[in-house]
């Protein structure tokens, strides 16, 4: 059976790594975090000093992009891909807070959504992949077989960001991630190049009150079903 490619978009903390992971070991395909990529970006942003406060040295990161290669490599104590930045396991420092905080200005810059995309699109040459992120279904991979659109309100996505972050030990304040939360809402939807929108012939999720079970039998339902099974 030829394989698929499925594209999970949607906002912020609603869940869609965790869902496109959990489909990607059930079904035996690849898992690509496009999110992470961007994070990773934005790590190797702070690392350099190329962010500095609210501002971002753009001329010296469009020079260093060709420096910055992204991968991901199953591990098999987790059982999901990690995260690598030229070679390094970045995986746990590009989910702190300070990345979170800076990723959606980063992500809006077009040589960098170029530079990820050409990376993507390169990923998923053969098929049998899932990637999620904000532009997946609509400039990355927009012949995809599969779009899936998740949604959440900003407060049930910022009180599981707190959880996951309190969980970690990581300290942090709730009113903090609401407002980052709805900051990244706002970027991520009024960016010039590939805003976060929903496909036209995406399937809509929201998740606001599913369990991560639920959210799995859903997709795997969508997933039999539109390969025929």
């Amino acid at each position: 059976m030829k394989k698929i490619t499925i594209a999970i978009d949607g906002f912020s903390s609603c869940g869609k790594s965790t869902m496109a992971k959990d489909l990607a070991r059930e079904i035996g395909y690849v898992y690509v975090d496009s999110g992470a990529m961007y994070r990773a970006v934005t790590l190797f942003a702070l690392e350099h000093g190329i962010i500095d406060g609210d501002k971002i040295d753009e001329e010296r990161l469009r020079q260093e992009m060709q420096n910055i290669e992204i991968a991901f490599r199953f591990n098999p104590e987790r059982g999901r891909p990690d995260t690598y930045l030229n070679g390094v396991r970045v995986e746990d420092r590009i989910r702190t807070l300070e990345v979170s905080s800076h990723v959606s200005p980063i992500a809006a810059l077009g040589f960098v959504r170029e530079e990820m995309v050409r990376q993507q699109q390169r990923m998923g040459q053969e098929g049998g992949i899932i990637m999620d992120g904000r532009d997946i279904g609509t400039t990355v991979f927009p012949k995809a077989e599969l779009k899936i659109f998740v949604t959440a309100s900003a407060e049930i996505r910022a009180q599981r960001r707190y959880d996951e972050l309190t969980a970690k030990g990581e300290p942090c304040d709730m009113a903090e991630i609401l407002r980052n939360v709805e900051e990244r809402d706002y970027i991520d939807t009024h960016r010039d190049i590939s805003p976060l929108r929903q496909a036209e012939d995406a399937i809509i999720l929201d998740n606001s009150h599913l369990t991560i079970e639920d959210q799995k039998q859903w997709l795997l339902d969508i997933f039999h079903k539109t390969v025929g099974e």
